[in-house]
């Protein structure tokens, strides 16, 4: 059995073990045969071609550092690509396929990125030959890059070399043909990172000026971009001023004036709104809708479902162990792979990926019955600058969580943070039960704290088996704040913001950063703590699948973007119907997993929705 070794370098203390101690308990190294040894860096190296797989330094450690795997049968093959020694490995790689949208989905920390690296050529394949890497600094490797900025490169004979063997593994299929393709420079790559962030990083003028420098299209072809991405009012703007949804729109509309015969989209949606995701959906979809439909292959990475369902052909699924190591199943249809994703095991493949079967909870028609009431609020009326906002009434009741569901820039952070005592506003915000007290996690999260986060969570270690392990936080306690990645942070604060001492919670786009099945846990989590500990929860999202998962009622947002909001507390049901009205889109439930579908436009169900005025089907 073929097995890795993976070490955090990161984790490893060897000083503050007690001096190398996986080293001195290794059975291995007792037995006068190296299989555990100082690095050059003085963190710890593991001869994976000695190591027997007992796990013992796994279990000696006390930070975690070391992970011990056998490799499934089917892998008992080199990695395609490998960071370094004891690095993550990559086994395989999803398929391309022109004249298809082709999505990827698997967990965050299992490869995806890496593997549309590989793809479009910014990554090179190195099977696992990390001496080869001698020249390059892994660091870079491992950085994230802003469009199309490169590392070194290998050697032109070994990348030649490993390119002939990548061809090899693949021959006979579709990829093999697309790798031939790469290998001799026939494609060309439109890519669109995750990071869209570093875009400003690197970038420095107007936004026009940035799509002027990658536009390879007409003028009219220009034009229509930017009116369907709906940007003409930001191109005059500073690109180092504009918000996070603003970004992503820009980079799909850099990636979009690319004339490439490859587009790759790694998490289009991060940042915007239910419309705009929409939107880029649509854009995306039309990549192949014209006459050269077939001369294009379009790759999709994305953690909401209900887009990336809307949106693709095809997908792949990618498993294996989070930081360790990927691999990447065959084609499955949108619907059956999304729901084979959704039960953990690849029957193909023989593979259980994930201990429980994922399923959806489907709605009996009428409402819940409401708790105690915790806070009530009428006539709430706010200015600022230019845009106005109002609300006419609600109430927030113990063991209820409400859905808060509109497009960007018309007073959701307004109102939440009306709420959390931080705006002015006018009319009357009452609390029955004396003095409420009020937790509230902000939509923009702060990545430059150096404070610790066990003392950052002090408040939230008490409810260990109920947020700090499911979390998978307590790996996490001894890094400071600015350490974190996105996902690590943000469900670091959804703890923080749950544990405080409060009878009502505001979570403000929870789902941000984290992969579906980090979603779908937190909305477990977020939902068993509100009925558990008697709390009201506020909860902002643009996710659709993880509002409907979470809601017990939703409050709805209409108005225009920038000048005037209005918000309504309606029933899940007619808050639902009153979304996907304006949105323009039927919603129904999958037979298989009662996720809830976006329907095809002018289909016969979504015409029958439409004529009943049924847009979201709840059972």
């Amino acid at each position: 059995m073929k097995r890795i070794a993976v070490v955090d370098k990161d984790k490893c203390h060897p000083m503050d073990c007690g001096g190398y101690l996986c080293i001195r308990q290794c059975p291995v190294n007792r037995a006068n045969t190296e299989c555990i040894v100082q690095d050059v860096d003085t963190k710890i190296k593991i001869i994976e071609d000695t190591c027997i797989g007992c796990n013992i330094c796994v279990k000696v450690c006390p930070f975690g550092a070391i992970q011990i795997i056998n490799l499934p049968d089917q892998l008992n093959e080199d990695p395609i690509f490998r960071y370094g020694e004891n690095q993550f490995a990559l086994f395989s790689l999803p398929t391309p396929l022109f004249g298809k949208v082709v999505g990827t989905i698997g967990q965050n920390g299992i490869g995806k990125s890496t593997a549309i690296k590989i793809l479009s050529g910014i990554l090179k394949p190195n099977f696992g030959f990390v001496e080869k890497l001698s020249e390059l600094d892994v660091t870079k490797l491992k950085k994230k890059y802003p469009l199309n900025e490169q590392p070194a490169e290998l050697d032109k004979e070994t990348e030649e070399k490993n390119y002939k063997k990548l061809v090899e593994k693949y021959k006979g299929s579709e990829v093999q043909k697309f790798f031939e393709k790469l290998r001799d420079k026939k494609i060309k790559v439109a890519y669109k990172p995750q990071e869209v962030e570093l875009i400003a990083k690197h970038h420095k003028g107007k936004v026009a000026d940035l799509l002027k420098r990658t536009n390879e299209k007409t003028q009219k072809e220009f034009n229509a971009v930017i009116e369907k991405l709906n940007i003409s009012g930001i191109l005059e703007r500073d690109i180092k001023q504009i918000s996070g949804g603003e970004l992503q729109r820009v980079a799909i509309a850099a990636t979009l004036l690319k004339n490439g015969n490859f587009y790759i989209f790694d998490e289009p949606s991060s940042y915007l709104d239910i419309k705009q995701r929409l939107k880029m959906a649509t854009v995306i979809k039309e990549l192949l809708s014209n006459d050269i439909s077939e001369e294009r292959a379009v790759l999709v990475i994305e953690h909401d479902l209900i887009m990336l369902d809307y949106m693709i052909d095809l997908v792949n699924i990618m498993y294996g162990k989070t930081g360790a190591f990927g691999v990447v199943s065959g084609f499955k249809t949108a619907n059956e792979g999304i729901n084979v994703y959704l039960t953990g095991f690849l029957k193909e493949e023989n593979m259980r990926f994930r201990d429980k079967e994922i399923k959806f909870e489907v709605r009996a028609p009428g409402e819940k019955k409401a708790g105690e009431t915790l806070l009530s609020w009428k006539n709430i009326k706010t200015e600022l600058g230019e845009f106005s906002f109002r609300s006419d009434s609600g109430e927030l009741h113990r063991k209820e969580i409400i859905g808060v569901v509109g497009e960007n820039g018309i007073g959701k952070t307004t109102f939440v943070k009306i709420l959390a005592g931080l705006e002015k506003h006018s009319g009357e915000i009452k609390s029955n039960t004396g003095k409420i007290k009020i937790s509230y996690k902000p939509q923009y999260l702060n990545n430059e704290s150096t404070e610790n986060v066990m003392n950052y969570l002090k408040d939230a270690i008490k409810y260990k088996t109920e947020l700090i392990v499911p979390l998978g936080l307590d790996n996490l306690f001894e890094k400071n704040l600015n350490q974190l990645s996105g996902g690590e942070l943000q469900r670091v604060e959804i703890a923080a913001a749950l544990g405080h001492d409060a009878e009502i919670i505001l979570l403000d786009e929870p789902s941000a950063n984290l992969d579906v099945e980090q979603r779908l846990a937190v909305s477990k989590i977020i939902k068993n703590f509100a009925q558990n500990k008697g709390k009201s929860i506020l909860v902002v999202d643009h996710d659709l699948l993880f509002i409907d998962y979470i809601s017990d009622k939703l409050m709805v947002y209409s108005g225009e973007t920038s000048k005037h909001g209005e918000a309504k507390l309606m029933n899940m049901e007619d808050g639902m119907n009153d979304l996907l009205k304006r949105l323009e889109i039927t919603l129904r439930r999958d037979g298989f997993s009662g996720r809830p579908r976006i329907n095809k436009k002018d289909s016969v169900l979504d015409r029958k929705q439409k004529a009943e005025n049924k847009y979201y089907y709840s059972e």
